[in-house]
């Protein structure tokens, strides 16, 4: 039986990566790679890295070309199940391809395979429809949500009192009933500037050379994440930011 390890390597930083995920590393004969174009080149420089220092000299990699997706689209849940379906056949192509019976491959997931991301999902798809056999293990990573988090010294909740992670575009729609403290992911319009009086700790590139932190009260602070945000996104070709907003104690 062919066996995968859907491996979290953390939020950029090299040293994120966890003793579990490195071993798995070392036990991997085919390690896959969708590729996302010369934008993100750096985050598949990472996933190199980790190879090179923790992988077997006689890894192989199996490369394929990730479809691409609208971002604004109309049909939000239908693009997204398009794209996913699109997106199982590349992966399911390169394992029926490249992984042999009785071997080992991974998928290098940045964060924490468990938190916006699909491959666990993918894989499950794949499974669904019986042509293509293997057992698979997740291994999880320090996601950006924890990486925000350390970086400004903040827990993620307050004694007794539950917290929220999502995304922009829910947020524009109108702050989570029941919760003071919202992590949100996926933010391409900076939702946040809609509650000036909350307060936001905000970062992007987390954990690696090109971090960016910034805190304060929304009023006080929107228009200068919004102007480093679009500079840094222009500079990279992308951007990877997540935050923290939180409403003053009732």
């Amino acid at each position: 039986m062919r066996k995968i390890y859907v491996i979290g390597i953390g939020a950029g930083d090299p040293d994120h990566l966890t003793l579990q995920a490195a071993k798995a590393i070392g036990r991997t004969d085919v390690f896959f790679l969708l590729d996302k174009g010369e934008a993100k080149e750096s985050m598949i420089e990472l996933r190199r890295r980790l190879m090179k220092a923790y992988g077997r000299p006689s890894r192989r990699i199996a490369e394929g070309r990730d479809p691409d997706r609208d971002r604004t689209p109309a049909d939000y849940q239908g693009t997204i199940a398009d794209w996913r379906s699109r997106r199982s056949a590349v992966t399911e192509a390169l394992i029926s391809e490249h992984l042999l019976d009785g071997e080992t491959g991974s998928f290098l997931v940045w964060g924490d395979p468990s938190l916006y991301d699909s491959t666990i999902a993918i894989l499950e798809e794949i499974l669904a429809r019986g042509q293509t056999l293997f057992e698979y293990e997740v291994i999880p990573g320090i996601s950006s949500v924890s990486a925000l988090a350390a970086k400004h010294r903040i827990g993620l909740n307050r004694v007794g009192r539950p917290f929220e992670v999502t995304t922009g575009r829910r947020l524009a729609e109108g702050w989570p009933d029941g919760v003071d403290d919202v992590v949100v992911m996926l933010d391409a319009q900076q939702a946040f500037a809609a509650h000036p009086d909350a307060y936001v700790y905000w970062g992007a590139y987390l954990g690696t050379p090109d971090e960016i932190l910034r805190s304060g009260r929304v009023a006080e602070v929107a228009d200068d994440i919004a102007a480093t945000r679009a500079e840094a996104r222009e500079r990279h070709g992308w951007i990877m930011d997540t935050y923290l907003l939180r409403r003053d104690e009732a």
